[in-house]
């Protein structure tokens, strides 16, 4: 057994880079996408071919084995191993040289693709393969997998766009792989020509054939390219250091021709017919992979068909014309690049969705992407079905219809020896009819350990073999990345769910996506890496502190990974006290924008909630906790009091700030934001309007923000609903089974009710969703105060009245956490069916209503919240309908309620801040409106960007008064 200080020591005594052999480190890189787990020695980061040459020989020397690793996002399980793992993705990632003119790229194997898009596009130019996994996948990954994509049609795979590459070798030796056996290891060359014959027929003529060694690419007719060869082998033959890619000439214009079929079938068989017609793409997928709301034609199955052309009129025309060769049941051509970017989204995000079946169940990958010579997949895709059938499985393929290969994650039960018996003798069968219909195993992301072990069944033993000898020559020692390929590890051995336990774990909220089963709500994150996309468009949340910080543990992979391993007990040994896990979290802004655009809605937020329930209890907590965590009661006590104007003059001092932050964890840099002298509720009372007229009656939730904070909101609220027709009433403050009722006016059942019962029998008691005590995880006082809060709501639960919640994270916790934390009181789900926003209230109970015109330019940031639990779409339609223009950004405002004013945030919070929100101000009209719903939104601009912010309730209340209505 390798001696890991003996190890470490001797990688940081030669490396320049990161040598980290800690437990987060190897806990982070245990999986990629794929079904596998191997825990590694450790992780290192070189800056440079040298830090490469040098840990390889560190490597060498003690035998420990060597796994290059890209974005991670492999679904074959070779990006993982059990020695040292090489991240290329910290120091290695720069796009080294772009040559327009000779339309050349040169870049280190950690860059991402949508790097070198970038970088092209104002040339014209662009890398032709493009996974969906382009926002996170990395060069040396793609080479590694001689990835694809779904422009593979037109431009090829990865290896079709490969000119020469830098490797080391696992002995150190630095070559230059090229054409005409350039950067060729002693004894390939011989070893080659000693098998022509069995290279010119023991190979499938596919498109996709990723499947083994790409050995004939070494043939006389084919150059004898050996960068090309290198394409596909996975990192087990040598370690790239440096890529020269050919870019092609992109298309100035595009349609997008969606077809509808009846069934996948038809859709199939059709695809490799419209080939002739020179398309971009031709990309499958069928009904049950696809939103409900999805803005589809007619259909059982589609083929998303994109046609290029110098203009927009020569895209379209071009895409008319292969929909009128499309014997269809019904099509669309898109040529707005906005819509086709929506659609799009829909097949990207397939590789997580397709992570579950419609009932929920769970999903897998293993047989994720086969490939069948195109004219043959309708036939090939018939048989899949049976055979899924024979065997009680269920999958649904998509992808690459117009190269004949398919994607499909299958519901295999990989937790129970029957599942996974069962999983392998489905994996041995299909095998056989994959080659049957004159296919490859892998049409796309490589063999790994998934597919490795049959090999033979593809190619023979023979030629099974004559890989075995291509890896001696390159890599003798068996060092770079053993166990893929050839000499494989059992397709059935390593499976990442062994380690995880059997009964579920003791936990707080209810996971009802996942049966209450902890570990499954984990298992949801499959690898795919879409929260490690670096930079994101439209309204997009997920994930602000990775890029904020680069880091993948600050990512929701990352998270998701550490818990996984927490539960396994392998790598983080100490349960919920783990600090690994602790600390991982700590950055998580609880922003919930994973709930939503993570493909299979891993929802961090709540599991971080989760995890610092357990890891705290019985335990002294951090004093943000106190402070921050219980502000309702603060609030609620200076309000008693009436020393909210005490406290602001003292919040003014400036050594009595500096001292209430130091011991209330605060971060120095924040100020304390000042109390309202009148609260929301008070004002309420003062004003003593009755709730009159026969329109719909609202109840208005005082939430701790609009109460104590930002009171300008609800007295804008009201405005605007009233002017819309609405009777407001507030929620009730009454002893449970009081008999309080609905009342004309003033508070649900208090004493301007007029119910002589409800006089006796009223107390104190504030209705409160427990947002601030379930973002620290102080989960049993947010069951407390949930459960008082239900029981206050009785007289409004008995009625038929909805509850409109003005602070979106509030209405967030009530319509999602209240139901899932209290899942044994069917009141919480009652009150989650009844919130709505402020612009859902307006369109569902006064839709005949007209807001005043504004007929201003609109900035600001939908609220993560919102985005993510919410959704704005009513929102959109208000602001629309009242001349507010332009679209707010996405991302996260950075201070996520508690989480910008804690000690030690204060500079990730103000990085997320300029990513999108603060852009957004800077860069929008001088008469522009900034809207702002949240009061952290409203905080963060005005501190961070000194801007006021207002709530739509106040832009359209302003706007009542100006027009006298």
């Amino acid at each position: 057994m390798t001696d890991q200080r003996e190890l470490a020591a001797a990688l940081r005594g030669a490396v320049r880079g990161e040598v980290d052999l800690g437990v987060t480190a190897r806990a982070l890189t245990t999986m990629d996408a794929s079904n596998y787990r191997r825990i590694p020695l450790g992780v290192v980061a070189p800056r440079d071919a040298d830090d490469v040459a040098a840990a390889l020989a560190v490597c060498r020397e003690l035998g420990v084995p060597v796994v290059p690793r890209g974005g991670g996002t492999s679904i074959a399980g070779q990006a993982t191993g059990t020695g040292i793992v090489l991240d290329f993705t910290r120091h290695m990632n720069r796009l080294l040289s772009l040559d327009p003119e000779a339309g050349t790229a040169v870049v280190q194997p950690g860059l991402v693709l949508d790097r070198l898009q970038e970088a092209a596009a104002p040339h014209g130019l662009r890398f032709g393969p493009d996974p969906s996994t382009h926002g996170r996948c990395t060069l040396g990954g793609m080479i590694g997998n001689n990835s694809c994509g779904s422009h593979s049609v037109a431009w090829g795979t990865t290896a079709d766009n490969v000119r020469t590459l830098s490797v080391i070798t696992a002995r150190g030796e630095r070559l230059r792989p090229g054409p005409g056996w350039a950067g060729a290891p002693t004894g390939l060359r011989a070893l080659v020509e000693g098998e022509l014959a069995r290279l010119r027929t023991g190979f499938p003529d596919l498109p996709r054939r990723i499947s083994g060694y790409a050995v004939d690419a070494l043939l006389p007719e084919n150059r004898a390219d050996v960068a090309r060869s290198l394409c596909g082998s996975e990192g087990t033959l040598a370690v790239l250091t440096e890529a020269e890619l050919t870019l092609v000439r992109a298309p100035r214009a595009r349609a997008l021709a969606v077809l509808a079929y009846a069934d996948e079938s038809g859709a199939a068989q059709a695809a490799s017919g419209l080939l002739p017609y020179r398309p971009l793409t031709v990309e499958g997928m069928a009904a049950d992979l696809v939103p409900s709301a999805a803005d589809l034609p007619r259909g059982g199955a589609w083929l998303f068909v994109e046609a290029g052309g110098d203009t927009e009129a020569e895209a379209r025309a071009a895409a008319e014309a292969i929909v009128r060769a499309a014997d269809v049941v019904d099509a669309l051509v898109v040529t707005d690049p906005a819509r086709q970017r929506t659609l799009w989204r829909i097949r990207e995000d397939a590789s997580g969705t397709a992570t579950r079946m419609p009932d929920g169940s769970e999903a897998w990958p293993g047989w994720e992407d086969c490939a069948v010579p195109p004219a043959r997949l309708g036939d090939y895709l018939r048989d899949f079905r049976a055979l899924l059938a024979e065997h009680g499985l269920r999958g649904t393929p998509y992808g690459h219809f117009g190269d004949g290969c398919i994607h499909v994650r299958i519901d295999f039960d990989l937790l129970t020896g029957p599942g996974v018996a069962r999983f392998r003798r489905f994996s041995e069968e299909l095998a056989d009819l994959v080659v049957a219909h004159g296919g490859s195993l892998s049409g796309e992301h490589g063999d790994g350990q998934a597919r490795a072990e049959l090999l033979p069944r593809m190619y023979g033993a023979e030629t099974v073999a004559l890989f075995e000898r291509v890896k001696g020559a390159w890599d003798p020692d068996g060092l770079l990345n053993p166990g893929m390929l050839v000499r494989p590890a059992p397709l059935d051995a390593d499976l990442r769910f062994t380690a995880l336990p059997r009964e579920p774990v003791d936990v707080a909220f209810g996971y009802p996506a996942d049966a209450g089963d902890f570990s499954a709500a984990v298992r949801r994150c499959v690898g795919v890496a879409k929260c490690r996309t670096t930079s994101v468009s439209g309204s997009a949340v997920m994930c602000p502190s990775f890029r904020a910080t680069g880091e993948e543990e600050h990512s929701t992979r990352g998270r998701a990974r550490l818990l996984h391993e927490m539960l396994a007990g392998e790598v983080v040994t100490d349960g919920w006290r783990s600090t690994e896990v602790r600390d991982a979290l700590d950055l998580c802004l609880s922003c919930k924008g994973c709930r939503s655009d993570c493909p299979v809605g891993v929802d961090m937020a709540t599991y971080k909630a989760e995890f610092l329930h357990h890891h705290y209890a019985g335990r002294r907590r951090p004093a943000a906790h106190y402070t921050m965590g219980r502000l309702p009661v603060w609030l609620s006590w200076a309000a008693r009091t009436r020393t909210a104007g005490v406290a602001n003059a003292l919040a003014s001092l400036g050594p009595l700030a500096r001292l209430a932050k130091r011991v209330g964890g605060i971060a120095r840099e924040r100020e304390i934001p000042p109390l309202a002298t009148e609260p929301f509720s008070r004002w309420w009372r003062r004003r003593r309007t009755p709730a009159a007229g026969g329109g719909p009656l609202v109840v208005l939730w005082p939430d701790t923000f609009t109460e104590h904070l930002s009171p300008s909101v609800g007295r804008a609220a009201v405005r605007v609903l009233e002017a819309a027709g609405m009777r407001v009433v507030l929620p009730p403050t009454l002893r449970p089974g009081s008999g309080g009722r609905v009342g004309s006016g003033g508070r649900v059942g208090d004493a301007r009710s007029r119910s002589p019962f409800s006089l006796l029998t009223a107390r104190r008691g504030r209705v409160c969703c427990g947002l601030t005590y379930i973002s620290t995880g102080q989960l049993d006082r947010a069951r407390t105060v949930l459960g008082r809060t239900l029981d206050l709501l009785e007289p409004v639960l008995a009625t038929d009245a909805p509850l409109v919640v003005l602070e979106p994270s509030c209405a967030a916790a009530l319509r999602t956490d209240a139901p899932e934390l209290l899942h044994d009181d069917p009141r919480a789900a009652r009150l989650a069916s009844r919130v709505l926003t402020f612009a859902e209230a307006l369109e569902r109970h006064a839709p005949d209503w007209s807001p005043p015109a504004v007929n201003r330019p609109v900035t600001g940031q939908t609220h993560c919240h919102q985005h993510a639990v919410l959704g704005d779409g009513p929102d959109r339609r208000l602001r629309e309908t009242a001349g507010l223009t332009g679209e707010l950004a996405g991302g996260c405002c950075g201070l996520a309620g508690n989480f910008g004013f804690e000690k030690g945030h204060y500079d990730v919070s103000r990085t997320c801040a300029e990513e999108q929100l603060l852009p957004s101000v800077r860069e929008a009209p001088e008469d522009a409106v900034v809207q702002a719903d949240g009061f952290s939104c409203r905080t963060q601009l005005e501190q961070v960007g000194g801007v006021r912010g207002r709530h739509l309730a106040e832009i359209l209340a302003e706007a009542l008064e100006e027009k006298g209505r």
